[in-house]
């Protein structure tokens, strides 16, 4: 099974060696695969969808040393404040029309049967989540907020129960598709959060659930990957238009061409296919009718190239566009893009380090009367490329999404929804539940609204990686990640991150060792050494237990596989 690939993600453009170290293979990775089925087992949930896939990606950083692990940090949005005038409760869960039907759902409900994905729970957030109708009208409708959607990576790929579906089978395990992805350790640590196998059009089921998901997140459409133009992840992408119809007319889909990817040097082809998708319902669009394209790695080809483009749409599709062209290099093109630009984006770093560039490109590109789309990212681990940033827990997304909201920046694009190869996921996830998505919807809120969401329900978010940053794999595996140049430090620390109505105790206890700490009103992280074990915290006032949550995952010093992603519970959503 084969898909397309894309070339690595620089913030730069230019090719650099990927940072790595040889090993001498060795034998033991079956206790790995045992534990990961039984995870599965356990999960008691499970997938569906069909291909496999060798995707690569990258986003550089910059580099500086971390800050010390016993300094906290904390900001005052969110304590005791001015609720948003248009905030109204999280909805409950409710029926939602079938899957394979027509008709558009009712904005806000989720979609609460088994296996179609669930609404969110009552009480999942630390605030009250306003309802897409009022994220998408007045000033809060004109800044915007995607998610970049990478089609290999569906909820399932082939309709399979997640205890011996294909990402179990051949991604997740070091041995799977034939052991071509043993040097490695596998293709993926994390994987979708499983989904239960469905009869009929499953995948379009699926997609519709994806976009419930991001939709009652506050999120208002996808970037769509655009990675061939033929194939499955052709058919997925037109699924995706059809699924966003059927769910709700206001979330759109932005289509990205992806130039790493494309196999085209015709920009009369490439203009049949975006038009082919773009007339579709769901398609982005300004209010003015254009459609927004926005290739990844424009600089890929020239402004010639692309105003053919341009000019195809409108001559033989009667489409007219808004050009917004991502760059891995911003700084080295923008003014050549100019001239035939709406707005300008970049792909980003990683790190929670040199965001102050986004500062820069902002002011640039609204100097020159462009709209700005900003990269919000959680964190990027390859193993597959032998290279990794270093997020600091949750810093990087705290990071990014602050310099959005400060910067000024009109658009949002989540780097990524979904592509579990980078590791860069914002979907809920088997390792991370609905974490990041959950503290995405508390900085959109900000960003919409320009209202910092009241506090009214007490939350913790506990991150942690499940082995020491320099532990060295006993298994097979012979390429190891190493941190990208210009990434934050290595470090091994337990973040508690807190959401508190008032001030309070919060207990902690990592591995053996216990503790507690002071944090005050509104949000504030906490860092703690990492140690072997599992890691809980619990928020105590008045000397009565408030909220708690625990990770579930140990951390262990002798590991079989290399895996530098940082895992998530929440205390919102339960065990």
């Amino acid at each position: 099974m084969r898909a397309d690939r894309r070339a690595d993600r620089r913030t730069d453009g230019r090719a650099r060696p990927l940072g790595h170290r040889r090993r001498r293979g060795r034998r033991g990775l079956k206790a790995l695969l045992a534990l990961l089925l039984s995870a599965f087992f356990l999960v008691g949930v499970c997938a569906a969808t069909g291909i496999a896939w060798d995707p690569f990606a990258a986003g550089a950083a910059r580099q500086r040393s971390a800050p010390d692990i016993n300094v906290p940090w904390s900001t005052g949005p969110g304590g005791p404040a001015t609720p948003d005038a248009s905030a109204t409760p999280a909805p409950g869960p409710s029926a939602t029309p079938g899957d394979g039907g027509d008709g558009p759902e009712v904005p806000g409900t989720g979609g609460g049967q088994a296996g179609r994905g669930e609404a969110r729970p009552a009480g999942a957030l630390p605030f009250d989540l306003p309802q897409p109708a009022a994220l998408r009208s007045g000033d809060a409708g004109r800044k915007l907020v995607f998610a970049h959607y990478f089609t290999p990576y569906p909820l399932s790929l082939d309709n399979a129960s997640a205890d011996g579906d294909y990402y179990t089978r051949n991604y997740l395990n070091p041995d799977g598709e034939s052991g071509k992805h043993e040097r490695y350790g596998g293709l993926l640590r994390d994987r979708p959060l499983p989904v239960q196998p469905k009869e009929g059009n499953w995948e379009l089921a699926n997609l519709r659930q994806e976009v419930r998901t991001a939709r009652d997140a506050g999120i208002d459409g996808f970037t769509l990957d655009m990675l061939s133009l033929t194939g499955k992840n052709w058919e997925r992408s037109n699924l995706l238009m059809e699924a966003a119809r059927s769910v709700d007319p206001g979330f759109k889909i932005m289509l990205m061409p992806d130039m790493t990817s494309l196999k085209t040097d015709d920009p009369a082809v490439l203009a049949d296919a975006v038009a082919a998708l773009g007339k579709a319902p769901a398609a982005h669009r300004l209010a003015d009718g254009r459609l927004v394209v926005a290739p990844f790695k424009a600089e890929a080809k020239d402004v010639a190239w692309w105003t053919r483009v341009i000019d195809t749409l409108r001559s033989k599709h009667g489409i007219r566009t808004a050009f917004v062209p991502l760059f891995l290099d911003f700084g080295a093109h923008n003014g050549e893009f100019a001239p035939i630009s709406y707005g300008f984006s970049e792909w980003g770093s990683r790190s929670y380090v040199g965001q102050e560039s986004s500062t820069r490109d902002v002011a640039r590109a609204h100097d020159m009367g462009k709209i700005w789309m900003q990269p919000v990212s959680v964190q990027d681990a390859r193993p597959n490329q032998g290279v990794y940033d270093e997020a600091g827990n949750t810093a990087t997304l705290r990071s990014t999404w602050t310099h959005a909201i400060d910067d000024g920046a009109d658009w949002v694009q989540l780097t990524t929804w979904n592509d579990y190869s980078e590791g860069s996921q914002f979907a809920p996830s088997l390792h991370n539940g609905h974490t990041y998505l959950d503290l995405t919807s508390y900085y959109l809120t900000r960003f919409k609204t320009g209202d910092w969401p009241k506090i009214v329900r007490d939350t913790l978010y506990l991150t942690s990686r499940t082995q020491f940053a320099s532990a060295d794999p006993a298994g097979d595996q012979s390429l190891v990640m190493n941190l990208r140049k210009g990434s934050a430090a290595p470090r091994d620390t337990v973040e508690v991150l807190s959401f508190l109505k008032e001030a309070a105790t919060v207990r902690t206890a990592v591995g053996p060792a216990k503790g507690e700490h002071r944090a005050p009103a509104g949000l504030h992280a906490e860092l703690l050494p990492l140690k072997p074990g599992t890691s809980s915290a619990e928020v105590t006032r008045g000397g009565k237990a408030v909220t708690e949550v625990e990770l579930p995952y140990p951390v262990e010093h002798d590991v079989q596989v290399q895996d530098l992603q940082y895992y998530a519970a929440t205390s919102g959503r339960g065990a």
